[in-house]
C-alpha cells in the first residue's frame, strides 16, 4: 500500500495519537496538512511535530494535501466539522462519539449519512487483545455466544465491546442501569502520577443490557483507564465454552473439556533481539490476531488508531466499511440509555433509529 496521507483537524491530546503513529511509521503515514484556531498553537504543533498547520478551515480545505481527513476534537463542536467537510466532498474519519446527544446524531445522520464518505475511529475494536477476542467470539470455538461482561471502557466504547462480542448488529435492547460509589486511592491520570495519598470517590456504573437471547453486562469506573489497582475484565459465554480474560475453555465433545489460553507473543524479550514490540495474540498456535505495524514501538492503543487509518483509506479505495456512522450513532445512543436509565433507576427499551432503517 503506498504511503497514507490524512489531514488532521484538531490539536489536543487525541490529536498527538495520530502525529505520534506518522512518526513512528514515516514509511506508511503523513499529516499532509492540520488545523488548530490558535495561531500561537499552530505555531508550536509546526515546530514539535514538522507539519504544515493552519489557521483557518478555508485554508485547511484548500490545501488538499490529503486523502481524508481526521476529526480529533471535542464531541460538543466536532459535529459541525463533519457535516462541513462531508458536505464539501471530503471523507472523513471522526473522532468517536460522533455527536453528543441524540438529537444531533439524527441531524448529523439526516444531513451526511446517507451520502458522504465517513467512518468513525472507533479504536477498542482493534486493540491487539480485544480483537483476538472478537476473533475467537466469531470462530465457533465457543458456540452460540449468550453473554458477555465488559468492565474495560466507558459508554460507547464499552457498548461496542459487547454489540460486536454478542453480534447483536442494531437489535433494540432494555436496559436496566445503576450507579454505585465507593472511596478509592487516587491515582495516576492521564499525564499525572500522585503527589500525596488522596482518598477519592469512585462512581461505577453497572447495567445489563438485554437483547432477549443475548445478554450484555458493561461494569465500568473510569479509574480503570489509569489506575495502578483497578484492572479490566471481560467475560465471553457461548453454549460450549467461555472466555475469561485471556483463559479458554471449551467442549471438544461433551466429555472432553480443552483449557487454552490468549498468549501475547512479544520480541525483545531475553535474549531476543529483534527489537521491542507485539507479534501477536495466539491460541492454540493459531493467531487470532497479528500486529501489521511490527516492528514499530507503539501502545495498543496506536495500533488500533493505525489500524483505523489504513481501513479509512481501504473504504475510500472501495473497501469495505469497518466502523460505520449507522454503527457509531447505534453504540452512542444505547451509551445515552444507559445513563438515562442509571439516572432514573427505570428500565429503558431502545427504539428503532433512522440509522437503523
Amino acid at each position: 500500500m503506498e504511503k497514507i496521507v490524512f489531514g488532521l483537524v484538531g490539536g489536543g491530546w487525541r490529536a498527538e495519537f495520530y502525529l505520534r503513529i506518522a512518526r513512528e511509521l514515516p514509511e506508511r503515514f503523513a499529516v499532509g496538512a492540520m488545523y488548530v484556531r490558535n495561531w500561537e498553537k499552530a505555531e508550536a504543533l509546526s515546530r514539535t511535530w514538522g507539519v504544515r498547520v493552519y489557521t483557518t478551515f478555508e485554508e485547511f480545505i484548500a490545501a488538499g494535501a490529503y486523502s481524508f481527513t481526521v476529526v480529533s476534537l471535542k464531541k460538543e463542536i466536532s459535529t459541525a466539522y463533519v457535516i462541513r467537510l462531508a458536505e464539501a466532498g471530503i471523507p472523513v474519519l471522526a473522532e468517536t462519539p460522533p455527536a453528543p446527544d441524540l438529537e444531533q446524531l439524527i441531524e448529523l445522520w439526516n444531513r451526511v449519512g446517507r451520502f458522504a464518505t465517513l467512518q468513525i475511529a472507533e479504536q477498542y475494536l482493534f486493540q491487539p487483545m480485544h480483537a483476538a477476542r472478537i476473533a475467537l467470539a466469531a470462530s465457533g470455538r465457543l458456540g452460540a455466544i449468550s453473554q458477555a461482561q465488559v468492565s474495560a471502557a466507558h459508554g460507547y466504547h464499552g457498548i461496542s465491546l459487547i454489540r460486536h462480542l454478542l453480534g447483536t448488529g442494531f437489535r433494540n435492547v432494555s436496559i436496566r442501569a445503576h450507579n454505585f460509589c465507593s472511596s478509592i486511592i487516587k491515582g495516576p491520570e492521564r499525564s499525572v502520577l500522585p503527589s500525596a495519598e488522596e482518598t477519592v470517590e469512585s462512581v461505577q456504573l453497572l447495567a445489563t443490557l438485554d437483547f432477549g437471547d443475548k445478554l450484555g453486562v458493561f461494569d465500568f469506573t473510569r479509574d480503570q483507564y489509569f489506575s495502578w489497582i483497578r484492572r479490566s475484565r471481560v467475560l465471553v459465554r457461548g453454549e460450549r465454552g467461555e472466555l475469561s480474560n485471556e483463559d479458554v475453555s471449551w467442549l471438544q465433545s461433551y466429555d472432553t473439556p480443552l483449557y487454552s489460553k490468549l498468549q501475547r507473543i512479544d520480541a525483545g524479550h531475553g535474549g531476543n533481539l529483534e527489537g521491542f514490540y507485539l507479534k501477536g495474540i495466539m491460541a492454540d498456535g493459531e493467531w487470532l490476531y497479528r500486529n501489521p505495524f511490527a516492528p514499530a514501538r507503539l501502545s495498543e492503543e496506536e495500533l488500533a488508531i493505525a489500524e483505523c487509518l489504513v481501513r479509512m483509506q481501504q473504504h475510500i479505495e472501495g473497501g469495505p466499511s469497518f466502523y460505520s456512522l449507522a454503527e457509531a450513532s447505534q453504540d452512542q445512543y444505547l451509551a445515552l440509555l444507559l445513563e438515562q436509565a442509571a439516572l432514573s433507576g427505570q428500565t429503558v427499551v431502545s427504539q428503532s433509529q433512522p440509522w437503523t432503517e
